[in-house]
């Protein structure tokens, strides 16, 4: 059965006036007819019997109307309803933040009061694919340039002391000048714990982990409880919540990462992700 004749019969049926139909469907009366006698030579039964200028379903025709209750409706509503979609779709943003968490969320904020329609999903999965933009530390091959567009910031890196340590009123402090601390790390599969065993191995030592997690939220607190000291990345952890904590920068060796904000150019990109990434560029541009 067409589509098309099935709208004609139910618009039909609710009228009850071929003419009033043809009206409101705008084609000519004689091609609704011709399209209803088509319906019902399909079906094999008569949905409709003539009375004076109006028509009557007859028991076939008011059972396949109430079968079309409910579908019209929805054909009808469509239309709407792909715009509103398409409305969604085109200011939707995909990031995957593996870096600069707090910054982000920062510059989320903000583009939002300008934005206000933009909605986010914020992805924190390495292995999460179809990402609009991605920011992280840098890249594991050489391929995942390709086809990307691209800014780097460096971010530095302080070490967190507490605040009755007698570093904490240091202006800067040497890493050779810590070797003999206890240290509070990320566990040792996370990618800022090999940073920072990095920079503690070009200062001649390799730190002496007191305790480790996984969660950097554990990592501050226990150093705010003076458990040990720490490694604090400016921009992916943000700014101190606490006063039981103090950032002391790190004057040997220069202990510095790259924040790599990257764009992934695609077809089905909508105008909005090019301005949230050149707004991205131009706010981390100004810090």
């Amino acid at each position: 059965m067409e589509l098309t004749k099935l709208k004609y019969f139910y618009v039909s049926a609710k009228l009850e006036h071929i003419t009033k139909a043809a009206e409101e469907l705008k084609i000519a009366q004689p091609a609704l007819t011709k399209a209803i006698k088509s319906l019902e030579d399909e079906l094999g039964v008569k949905l409709f019997v003539r009375k004076g200028r109006n028509v009557l379903l007859t028991e076939y025709g008011d059972y396949l109307k109430n079968k079309l209750e409910n579908v019209f409706p929805i054909f009808d509503n469509l239309p709407a309803e792909i715009r509103s979609l398409s409305n969604v779709v085109n200011n939707k943003i995909k990031v995957k933040v593996l870096a600069a968490s707090s910054i982000v969320t920062d510059i989320v904020i903000s583009f939002k009061k300008d934005y206000p329609d933009t909605i986010f999903q914020l992805i924190q999965k390495e292995d999460e694919d179809g990402c609009d933009i991605t920011i992280t530390t840098g890249a594991s091959t050489a391929d995942f340039f390709d086809g990307k567009d691209f800014s780097v910031m460096e971010e530095k890196i302080f070490l967190a002391v507490p605040k009755n340590s007698v570093y904490a009123n240091m202006s800067s402090v040497k890493l050779s000048d810590v070797s003999k601390e206890g240290f509070v790390s990320l566990a040792g599969s996370k990618k800022f714990r090999a940073l920072c065993d990095n920079f503690c191995a070009q200062a001649g030592f390799k730190p002496h982990t007191v305790f480790e997690s996984d969660s950097p939220a554990a990592v501050k607190n226990l150093i705010g409880a003076s458990v040990g000291i720490g490694f604090w990345p400016e921009y992916t952890w943000g700014k101190l919540m606490t006063n039981d904590v103090v950032l002391v920068p790190i004057s040997d060796p220069v202990c510095l990462r790259e924040i790599v904000v990257y764009y992934h150019k695609t077809e089905t990109h909508s105008d909005i992700t090019r301005i949230f990434y050149d707004y991205v560029k131009a706010y981390l541009k100004n810090r």
